[in-house]
C-alpha cells in the first residue's frame, strides 16, 4: 500500500522534506549495535558504533542491502535509546557488541529530508505534525536511513536522510 500526502496536510515549504507517503514495509534482517546514552553523547558514540557494526558485518562476508540507519525506540529529551543498524542479506552471527535482529514489518509514514543533520529535529517536528494532520497516530519509535551524508560531499544541503515513523493502526486506518 502506498498513499501520498493528503491535500489538507501539507509540509511547510522550508522544512526540507519531500511529500510524505504512507506505505507498508516488510520485515528485514539487520545487524545492530544497541546503545543507550545521554543526549549530549550522541555525536561521540555514533561514528565508532557505525564503524564497529560495518566491520563486524564485513568480517562475516555478509552483504548489506541498504544504507545504515538509526532506530530510536522512544524519544526522550535526556537519553537516546537506539540502535545503529544496517539491513543485511542474511542473518549475521553475534560478534562482540554487534548482534542479529529484525526490523519489524510495519505501516509507516516516510519522507526524505534534505539538509544538515542539525535541522533533523525541526524536520521531524514538521513530519510528525503532517502525520497527525493526516489523521494518523505515530508510534513511539522511528528510524532514520542515512542515504547521503558527509561521506558523499561537504555541502550539507545535498545530504539526504529518509525519515520513517511507524503508525499505530486503528480500525479506521487498516
Amino acid at each position: 500500500m502506498q498513499i501520498s500526502g493528503d491535500a489538507k496536510s501539507k509540509i511547510p515549504a522550508d522544512a526540507g522534506l519531500d511529500e510524505p507517503q504512507i506505505l507498508t514495509v516488510a520485515a528485514q534482517p539487520i545487524a545492530r549495535f544497541r546503545l543507550k546514552v545521554p543526549r549530549a553523547e550522541i555525536r561521540t558514540v555514533m561514528g565508532p558504533a557505525r564503524a564497529e557494526l560495518l566491520a563486524a558485518v564485513a568480517a562475516q562476508g555478509i552483504a548489506t542491502t541498504g544504507p545504515w540507519f538509526t532506530h530510536h525506540f522512544r524519544m526522550d529529551p535526556a537519553t537516546f535509546d537506539f540502535e545503529v543498524a544496517v539491513p543485511v542479506a542474511s542473518p549475521i552471527r553475534a560478534a562482540g557488541r554487534v548482534e542479529p535482529a529484525e526490523l519489524r514489518a510495519a505501516t509507516v509514514a516516510r519522507t526524505i529530508y534534505r539538509g544538515p543533520f542539525e535541522r533533523l529535529g525541526a524536520a521531524w517536528g514538521s513530519f510528525d505534525a503532517w502525520i497527525v494532520a493526516a489523521g494518523r497516530i505515530p508510534a513511539e519509535d522511528l528510524w532514520e536511513c542515512y542515504i547521503k551524508g558527509p561521506e558523499s560531499g561537504s555541502d550539507p544541503s545535498t545530504w539526504e536522510t529518509q525519515l520513517n515513523r511507524p503508525l499505530v493502526l486503528t480500525a479506521s486506518s487498516e
